[in-house]
C-alpha cells in the first residue's frame, strides 16, 4: 500500500536520476509508475512527473509531449488527463499543429525515422461525417494538418479512429496522433500492454515510463509482469544510442 515513506523515496529518486540525466552524467531516465495522491500528500506540486521533468529541463510542460509506443504501435494524445466534456474546448489548430510538429522531430531524431508519416484521428465518430456528427474537424483538425503539410511533414486525415487501428491502417503510418487519452491509450494497451512504454517527447533529454500504473492491487502476488518495464529500459538505451552517434557526427 502507498505511504508517505514510499512517496519520499520515489520523489527523491525522481530528483536524484533526473538530475543525472539533465547534467549529462547518464543517457537517459527511465521512470517507474508512481501513487500520485501519496506525491501530493508530501508536498509534490505538479501533477505527474512528466511535468516535474519538464520542469527540470527548463521545458514548458505543454511542450512535453506523450507518446505510447509498442512494437508495431505508436500513439499520441493531443489532449491528456481532462475530461471528456472539456476536449473539443482545449482543442485547436495551433495545438495540434504544435504537437505534431515535436512529435515529428522526435522521430527523426529519436526513433531514426526520416520521412515520419503522422496519422490524424478525427474527434467524432466517422470523423465528424463531414458536418453531421461535429464540426470539430472541420473548423479545427483538418486546417492543421494542412499547415502540417505545408510546413513538410507528412500529415494525414482525420482519419475515423474506430477504423485506423487495424492491422492493415497500421502499416501506412508512423504515428497515430488522437484527440484524447482513451483514443490513444485503448488500442495501445489492448494490443501491446505488457510491451508497451510511455515516451516524453520534446525535451533534452530521454525521458521513457512502462505504459501501465502501480497494480497495488496484485503487490505481493507474483502476478507482476516485468515486460513493459524491460521494454522501457531498452527503447531509453536505443533513443540514447541514437542521440549519441548523431553528436558525434
Amino acid at each position: 500500500m502507498p505511504d508517505a515513506d514510499g512517496a519520499r523515496l520515489a520523489l527523491a529518486s525522481l530528483k536524484r536520476a533526473t538530475g543525472l540525466a539533465v547534467e549529462g552524467r547518464a543517457g537517459g531516465l527511465v521512470t517507474g509508475p508512481v501513487a500520485k495522491a501519496a506525491l501530493a500528500g508530501i508536498g509534490f506540486d505538479h501533477p505527474g512527473q512528466t511535468e516535474f521533468v519538464a520542469a527540470a529541463c527548463g521545458v514548458p510542460a505543454e511542450d512535453a509531449v506523450m507518446m505510447l509506443a509498442g512494437p508495431t504501435l505508436r500513439t499520441v494524445p493531443i489532449t491528456v488527463h481532462c475530461s471528456l466534456a472539456e476536449v473539443p474546448g482545449r482543442l485547436s489548430a495551433a495545438l495540434i499543429e504544435r504537437r505534431c510538429t515535436i512529435v515529428a522531430q522526435a522521430l527523426r531524431r529519436d526513433f531514426g525515422i526520416a520521412e515520419p508519416r503522422l496519422a490524424v484521428c478525427g474527434l467524432n465518430p466517422h470523423a465528424g461525417e463531414n458536418g453531421r456528427m461535429g464540426r470539430e474537424e472541420i473548423d479545427i483538425i483538418a486546417p492543421a494538418i494542412a499547415a502540417l503539410r505545408a510546413a513538410g511533414i507528412d500529415a494525414s486525415g482525420p482519419h475515423p479512429a474506430d477504423s485506423l487501428f487495424a492491422p492493415r491502417m497500421r502499416a501506412t503510418y508512423d504515428v497515430a496522433i488522437a484527440m484524447y487519452h482513451d483514443q490513444a491509450l485503448v488500442p495501445l494497451k489492448a494490443l501491446e500492454f505488457d510491451q508497451g512504454v510511455n515516451v516524453t517527447v520534446g525535451l533534452p533529454i530521454v525521458r521513457t515510463s512502462p505504459d501501465h500504473g502501480t497494480a497495488f492491487a496484485i503487490a505481493g502476488r507474483a502476478l507482476a509482469d516485468a515486460g513493459a518495464t524491460i521494454a522501457a529500459i531498452r527503447m531509453a538505451g536505443a533513443m540514447a544510442a541514437r542521440r549519441a552517434a548523431s553528436q558525434a557526427r
